[in-house]
């Protein structure tokens, strides 16, 4: 194995992107999508193997209050040799002074998280375009109002 880390977006296809993600799994995310959304985000890495996109993260930033960071990835193969960990300890370390670093997850990997020192929020909130799916998945509380 020999992993090559890189911070920027340039060279990396979208396609590959896209099955990373549905790989990992975090979804199937379209490349066209993926691309707007790691371009727009401040901090980004990607992990090769020989050429192979294995991992990557991003984190949307203003350089001062706020860091969120989010879809960290990586493919099955490569979870549980410390890689993902390096993903986010990159990005937190790139995020350094700001405020406040928020990061979303997959729910019951919150544990992972707090080895950099995430703690959940009380007074989180959000609107999902498919809420009901998002409930579903353990992201919201279900609505009460809903049938």
């Amino acid at each position: 194995m020999s992993i090559t880390w890189t911070e920027t977006t340039d060279g990396v296809d979208r396609e590959e992107l896209a099955a990373l993600y549905r790989a990992a799994p975090l979804g199937d995310k379209p490349p066209g999508e993926l691309e707007l959304v790691f371009t727009n985000s401040r901090y980004v890495c990607f992990l090769h193997d020989g050429g192979r996109l294995v991992g990557a993260g991003r984190a949307l930033a203003d350089g001062r209050d706020c860091s969120y960071i989010c879809d960290v990835a990586l493919l099955p193969d490569y979870q549980g040799r410390g890689l993902g960990a390096e993903i986010v300890g990159r990005l937190v370390e790139r995020s350094e002074g700001h405020k406040k670093i928020i990061l979303y997850s997959v729910p019951g990997t919150e544990p992972f998280y707090e080895r950099f020192g995430f703690r959940r929020m009380t007074t989180a909130m959000a609107i999902f375009d498919d809420s009901a799916l998002a409930a579903q998945r353990g992201y919201l509380e279900p609505d009460p109002d809903a049938g």
